[in-house]
């Protein structure tokens, strides 16, 4: 759809090019060349970049959402620290993920209102160039501490908060105004091709009865993928390879009235409105920041409570073994080279709620850090183990990327994404395995019982499929004398 004529037109014009330079100011910035994409890291520094870029095929331009000292220092093998210590600062980009365009502008339209309920001034908002839309929160709007804690260290933690906060806190609007576009669930489902069942989710009001209300997670999502290190979004004026349109700064306040063919890049002009201006109005922000984070604190509680509760139903007499234990676990056991504190503070916990006893964690932790490059002091160890009590605490759930996926052990397999904790893993695959040990030992009871009744010379045998427990006959004929 886009023809190099089309970019080579685009994007050699000057104020398209201005406005790509000004955002990449500080950013890491990907190219993509149709099927491909350039090398990383990479920035734009002048406007002929963006044309240099053209004339070598580029058709699209995407950022990151974090902002660094030098992008071209940044590379995969960076440590957590290393990447906290280049990190100067990060933006807020909310991306709307849906096909259908009606709906990504409900959507839109509610987190912009939302961000302003929560007094966040420096709302900006852009048209993603197919479907969907990028809502902006700068830096700049942010405190540079909360406490103790430096903000510029809490990405992907501060973004993905904000990101769940906002998404719980307009999902029920966002149902009630699809279903005023839409007028029936019927009509939903058709257009979205999905189940009823799929598509409706019941409440209970405060007299017991129950409510249908429309359950939007299976066709719109506010995209937390993109809240990661590194990850890139396009940027704005940018094109998009499948619609041929550009990524289009437009009004927040107006979003509603958005339509494609404003984008249509024969045809655009700079809209003077910008994605992500970095003259903020203060910290207009610090509400919208606080509040996320007392609400993540609140549901992390209940979903601890919700983990606590499904573990004190399993009684174990012995310590589950290794061979049951999750995959990041198993990682952190062959030794690290960092995070060892963290891991340390893992395990105790992980071993205590499997079965482990007090001794038993100790002796095993002291093996462990003798893998590692360099060990743990013992009288460190020791001294954690001090006030610890073996079942008494959790580790840390999956989703604390600073427990598991910072520290490059969250290696997830099939099982991993139903599992909300460590612990969690452990105890599904232990009550399978329990499970099917019963299976098999009431198989060969049955297998036994139906053997002396009948007696093993039978013409015809009926046998126990193990796995089934289902009766088998066998029919045989009698040996001839």
């Amino acid at each position: 759809m886009l023809t190099k004529s089309t970019l080579l037109k685009y994007y050699k014009r000057p104020d398209i090019q201005e406005e790509i330079i000004k955002h990449a100011r500080d950013k890491e910035v990907g190219t993509r060349f149709d099927t491909y994409f350039g090398k990383r890291p990479d920035v734009l520094n002048y406007p002929q970049d963006v044309f240099d870029f053209a004339k070598k095929g580029l058709t699209s331009l995407h950022a990151s959402e974090e902002r660094w000292q030098n992008p071209l220092n940044i590379h995969s093998d960076m440590k957590r620290k290393e990447m906290d210590a280049e990190r100067i600062g990060w933006d807020l980009v909310l991306d709307i993920d849906c096909p259908f365009m009606e709906y990504s502008k409900i959507c839109a339209d509610l987190i912009i209102k939302f961000l302003e309920f929560n007094e966040v001034k420096d709302v900006s908002c852009k048209f993603s160039g197919n479907k969907g839309f990028h809502i902006g929160v700068p830096f700049e709007a942010f405190p540079e501490r909360v406490g103790e804690i430096i903000t510029s260290e809490q990405f992907p933690e501060f973004p993905k908060k904000i990101a769940l906060y906002i998404r719980d806190h307009i999902e029920d609007e966002l149902g009630k105004r699809i279903m005023e576009l839409e007028g029936s669930f019927g009509k939903i489902k058709e257009k979205v091709g999905l189940a009823e069942e799929e598509i409706i989710r019941y409440v209970t009001n405060p007299l017991g009865g129950k409510i249908a209300k429309l359950n939007v997670d299976k066709f719109l999502e506010i995209d937390t993928v993109l809240i990661s290190s590194r990850h890139l979004y396009r940027m704005p004026y940018s094109l998009h390879e499948k619609s041929g349109l550009a990524s289009l700064p437009i009004d927040p306040k107006r979003v509603m009235e958005f339509e494609k063919p404003m984008a249509n890049p024969d045809t655009l002009k700079a809209s003077g409105f910008t994605f992500l201006g970095r003259e903020a109005y203060g910290e207009s922000g610090t509400r919208l920041l606080k509040n996320a984070l007392d609400y993540a604190a609140k549901v992390d509680e209940k979903r601890q409570i919700e983990t606590e509760k499904q573990f004190q139903e399993v009684k174990l007499e012995n310590p589950i073994q290794e061979v049951f234990f999750p995959p990041c676990i198993r990682k952190a056991l062959l030794g690290m080279e960092d995070g060892k504190k963290r891991v340390l503070f893992v395990m105790m916990n992980y071993l205590g709620k499997v079965g482990w006893s007090k001794p038993e964690v100790e002796k095993y932790l002291i093996l462990w850090n003798a893998k590692n490059p360099e060990p743990l002091r013992e009288g460190y160890i020791r001294g954690q183990m001090h006030h610890y009590k073996a079942g008494e605490k959790l580790p840390p759930n999956c989703d604390n990327a600073a427990y598991y996926t910072d520290m490059g052990i969250c290696q997830p397999d099939m099982l991993c994404k139903h599992i909300k904790n460590p612990v969690n893993y452990t105890m599904t695959r232990w009550k399978r395995h329990l499970r099917d040990l019963k299976m098999q030992e009431d198989g060969r009871k049955k297998k036994r019982v139906v053997e002396e009744k009948d007696g093993p010379n039978q013409e015809n045998k009926v046998m126990i499929d193990e796995k089934s427990g289902v009766e088998v006959t066998i029919e045989s004929k009698k040996e001839e004398e």
